[in-house]
């Protein structure tokens, strides 16, 4: 028994439950921006871009594509291990794989709002902005954690 009085079953019964509904949230987020990111590929104006612009889309889609294969694979484990009783694997490994799918997703919407800012303002907004968005993810999502 631990402190909260759970056997070890029973914690990590509830730490794969914690996990499965934090990824809830990322999984919304990151499967609005992908279809965002799919639909723009087929509009009128996408076809005029440039080759620069076709390039950074691509990449912001596989970034955003890598994150929903990180993000949902925790629930894919869940769903195939948990009568084997394998949560503490489920759990380790799952915890690794929110942690990149969270890193690709904070670089996939980084990576979209450039593209907006380059696509109306120029190159040197879309430095800027870009900059800004991913310090923003970078210190709200790895560095406040950690000093907390």
């Amino acid at each position: 028994m631990n402190q909260q009085g759970e056997s070890r079953d029973q914690q990590l019964t509830r730490n794969v439950n914690e996990l499965l509904g934090e990824l809830r949230v990322a999984q919304a987020g990151v499967q609005i921006l992908f279809g965002f990111l799919l639909a723009v590929a087929f509009t009128g104006p996408f076809r005029d871009a440039n080759g620069f612009e076709k390039t950074l889309h691509l990449i912001t889609v596989l970034f955003a594509a890598s994150a929903t294969a990180l993000l949902t694979a925790p629930a894919a484990w869940h769903r195939v291990l948990f009568r084997a009783g394998r949560r503490e694997e489920i759990l380790r490994v799952g915890n690794r794989s929110v942690i990149a799918g969270l890193v690709c997703l904070s670089i996939a919407v980084t990576l979209t709002v450039a593209l907006i800012a380059n696509v109306i303002y120029g190159t040197v907004l879309m430095i800027i902005v870009g900059a800004c968005v991913g310090l923003l993810f970078g210190v709200l999502w790895f560095y406040v954690p950690r000093k907390l």
